[in-house]
């Protein structure tokens, strides 16, 4: 063997050994560490969290995006609530049937009425006036009746004190009540005579006076009255309305 082919071999195998080096270095260092679970810890907790994002999503998806019937959620609570929070809640046929069928609410008079006067024994010198609605629908009572006895040219006052806080108002068959006050218990009033006619008239929400008017009979013999005459609002209960 030449001396050039010993240096040619010698040279190949420093070579090759020191690829098998560099080869066997780089091996030791892509090799994994050996696992540390405490270090490991964090690294899973946090691909943890991660797939519970997602699994996180994915359910809710789910509780909103379907329902037994394969609706989405969506479309189920659209069918829950049946319309957009505020919109008006519908109105039964029956309901609006009723409406249409009730006459207008309108003023009491003579001819849905029926008017009776009744002199009382007590208090002395009183007199009841009952109107009863004998009309299909709701009527009111504002004021106080006009009363005229006789020819009488003016119409008494009203005990202001007997004002009731709100309208009289009547539904089919009910009836309002009204005092009068005749003539004075202890003979104080002067022009006392007889009457044996009466007229009541009715007056509307601003006072106006509105007909027919109801002419209640009277007792045979008449009634007794003075300028002491007097007459209360119209009042829901007989009782109130002799207090005066």
């Amino acid at each position: 063997m030449s001396a050039s082919t010993s240096r040619r071999r010698t040279g190949l195998l420093a070579a090759t050994t020191a690829a098998l080096a560099a080869f066997s270095l780089t091996a030791c260092q892509d090799s994994p560490a050996p696992r540390d679970e405490g270090a490991g810890a964090p690294a899973s907790s946090s691909q943890t969290a991660q797939s519970g994002d997602g699994a996180t999503a994915k359910s809710g998806g789910g509780a909103q995006g379907s329902d037994p019937s394969g609706q989405t959620g969506d479309s189920a609570d659209a069918r829950t609530r049946g319309a957009e929070p505020g919109a008006p809640a519908p109105t039964s046929t029956a309901a609006n049937g009723g409406s249409h069928r009730t006459k207008k609410r309108t003023v009491c008079t003579g001819a849905n009425t029926e008017v009776t006067a009744k002199q009382v024994t007590r208090p002395l010198n009183h007199m009841l006036i009952t109107v009863t609605n004998t009309g299909s629908g709701l009527c009111d009572l504002y004021h106080y009746p006009a009363v005229q006895f006789g020819e009488a040219q003016s119409v008494p006052p009203v005990f202001e004190e007997s004002k009731p806080q709100a309208v009289t108002t009547l539904a089919p068959g009910e009836s309002g009540y009204a005092g009068v006050r005749l003539s004075a218990a202890d003979g104080s009033g002067s022009g006392g005579h007889t009457e044996k006619t009466l007229a009541v008239s009715f007056f509307d929400a601003r006072a106006n006076g509105v007909g027919p008017v109801a002419h209640p009979s009277l007792p045979r013999t008449g009634v007794h009255i003075d300028d002491s005459l007097r007459v209360t609002y119209w009042l829901t209960s007989a009782e109130d309305a002799l207090e005066y």
